[in-house]
């Protein structure tokens, strides 16, 4: 399996078990370098795992290439500093105070036992800043709302300044002024030259990457443009035709698609 310079991940025959289940069923795909690629589809997909298994935090069987490389040619410091990993519903110790936790995107950087240096105190206000959450910098984790603690683990994945940044769930307990920072936050690292990989429930804000992979029970359905019919088709299938993409105020969305009146009971 050969990855060109334009891949930044690359999967071939991909197999995943979760509890001597097969979730993950000979999956290939290749993210391009220097976009963003958005994964959909229904519960229970397999979407997790196909993130999990090419951040090398799953065994899996098949084949995996992180930036042109096999994934077994990298050592564990290297492909930190090259994955930046945000989980979906991460947690972390309680008491450990915000900025503490953003540091620890910096580990990759630091030398065994060594102090933080100035590049990486400025890695990770700069990190914090950039999600808002620089004023509870001196705030335990644990004192956070959901959506505090979500800035503080994004302002960590983001001080890793990995050139590949994969995110699971990310916009949980996000309001939508937040929402709409992170995906600033997304297009100025994909504008800078980064590769952004993230699942997301919010299909409309999936639709707004620049690639979208449609998955449905262990398998990729689909991989296209977001602009591309033949992507929105195969997204409205997996979701069994009960949401509709159209084109509102020259973006793409998503709507439910309502029960016609011939499906609702008879009222008279």
């Amino acid at each position: 399996m050969s990855g060109g310079a334009g891949v930044a991940l690359q999967a071939q025959g991909l197999r995943v078990r979760l509890g001597g289940v097969e979730v993950l069923h000979g999956v290939d795909l290749s993210v391009p370098s220097g976009r963003w690629t958005a994964i959909v589809g229904p519960n229970g997909a397999g979407k997790t795992s196909l993130l999990k298994a090419l951040a090398q935090l799953l065994p899996y069987e098949g084949r995996v290439r992180i930036l042109g490389r096999d994934a077994t040619e990298w050592d564990s410091r290297g492909r930190a500093r090259s994955l930046a990993w945000l989980g979906q519903s991460e947690g972390g110790a309680q008491d450990l105070l915000a900025h503490d936790v953003v540091m620890l995107g910096r580990l990759p950087h630091q030398s065994w036992l060594g102090s933080p240096s100035a590049g990486d105190q400025a890695a990770v206000e700069s990190a914090m800043r950039e999600t808002q959450c620089w004023d509870w910098r001196g705030r335990p984790l644990g004192s956070l709302s959901g959506g505090e603690r979500q800035r503080v683990l994004l302002a960590r994945a983001l001080a890793v300044q990995a050139p590949v940044l994969i995110m699971d769930e990310p916009l949980a307990n996000l309001d939508p002024p937040h929402q709409a920072d992170w995906l600033r936050i997304v297009r100025q690292h994909v504008r800078q030259g980064g590769t952004a990989l993230c699942v997301l429930h919010e299909i409309t804000m999936a639709l707004h990457a620049d690639e979208m992979v449609v998955m449905q029970a262990g398998t990729v359905m689909a991989q296209g443009d977001c602009g591309n019919e033949a992507t929105h088709r195969a997204l409205e299938q997996v979701f069994q035709h009960r949401l509709r993409v159209h084109s509102l105020a020259g973006q793409w969305v998503a709507l439910p698609q309502l029960a016609s009146a011939l499906d609702e009971p008879d009222k008279g």
